[in-house]
């Protein structure tokens, strides 16, 4: 898993980060069965291919590196692979 999203996208879900995604790997996207049930938005761990485009663009600074996520939010990397059923 490359990156994950955080605690801070919470009641955000802001779709900056769909749109900057050059492989389409976060989701559920608002258009998708699902958005309005989740918390967060979900980054696919095995279509990511790291490039960090969508980094800049999150408005909450919620998008971490795995190795950069703090560990207050060490939660968020296993609900993101849970979500995908890794």
């Amino acid at each position: 898993m490359a990156y994950v999203i955080a605690e801070p996208c919470i009641g955000t879900k802001d779709s900056a980060c769909v749109d900057a995604c050059p492989v389409d790997c976060i989701h559920p996207k608002k258009d998708e069965p699902g958005f309005d049930e989740v918390e967060i938005l979900h980054i696919e761990p095995v279509e990511c291919i790291d490039c960090g485009a969508c980094v800049p663009v999150c408005p909450v600074s919620a998008i971490f590196a795995i190795e950069d996520l703090p560990e207050k939010w060490n939660e968020f990397a296993a609900r993101n692979a849970a979500y995908y059923g890794k």
